[in-house]
């Protein structure tokens, strides 16, 4: 090891019922087999990722520091201490890539601020894999995260992104909490031209993967039950 260690940010399966082989590259898998130093979202499902990859220590050997939505900005700062002592450490999200719609970011920007080498590793991405199968625009998008929880402001929201859709000739894509699918896509019914299009991409890379993209009068026709499971979706006007 060097002076100062390095952050690999590595990938996440989305879905269990998917062999880590699957989805993450050979050489990155060996990657997440030699470090046994690990910041992550929730230690219990990262510890359960890493048997799946098949790391060769017992998970009690493994370093393990929790960063999420609870840790303060305060602490962050101290979860480096291991990799600036000289000790290479993975971050790893729940799912997918660290640091994209993941806390983890704030910590790899504490990195770059202390001279950490961070180091990028290839991976799923849910975002990027709904797009690249949505059909919509792939060379202007947006990443808005959660739409309100309240229907009300939900339309207007929906609203307001469908006009800088049309304005700017930009994919506007988002996510939602699984419960909240079928009342999402009721208001995106709701308020949206019937021109604009739609496309929804839920459980990626997992065997019950569904991806779907019509205009908003298509959908209206043939209406779908996306159910409780993760899910993208993606509208262009």
């Amino acid at each position: 090891m060097s002076a100062t260690g390095r952050l690999f940010l590595l990938p996440a399966w989305l879905s269990e019922d998917t062999p880590p082989e699957d989805v993450v590259p050979a050489p990155v898998l060996e990657r997440i087999r030699s470090l046994d130093s690990f910041i992550v979202e929730n230690a219990k499902s990262a510890r359960a990722y890493l048997a799946a990859c098949g790391h060769r220590k017992p998970m009690r050997e493994i370093a393990m520091a929790e960063l999420n939505e609870h840790t303060a900005a305060a602490d962050i700062a101290e979860l480096l201490d291991g990799v600036l002592a000289g000790r290479d450490t993975g971050l790893l999200s729940e799912a997918g890539l660290p640091a994209i719609a993941d806390p983890g970011a704030l910590l790899v920007a504490a990195a770059h601020g202390r001279g950490v080498a961070v180091v990028p590793c290839v991976g799923p991405s849910s975002i990027l894999l709904a797009l690249m199968a949505s059909g919509l625009d792939g060379q202007r998008f947006r990443f808005v995260g959660y739409l309100p929880a309240e229907s009300a402001a939900r339309r207007e929201r929906i609203v307001e992104l469908e006009r800088h859709s049309a304005k700017h000739a930009e994919t506007q894509v988002f996510i939602e909490t699984p419960y909240r699918n079928e009342p999402l896509l009721a208001d995106l019914l709701l308020s949206c031209r019937g021109s604009s299009r739609l496309a929804v991409a839920a459980e990626l890379t997992s065997p019950r993967e569904w991806i779907r993209m019509k205009t908003i009068d298509g959908w209206r026709k043939d209406a779908a039950v996306i159910g409780r499971r993760p899910a993208i979706f993606l509208l262009l006007a």
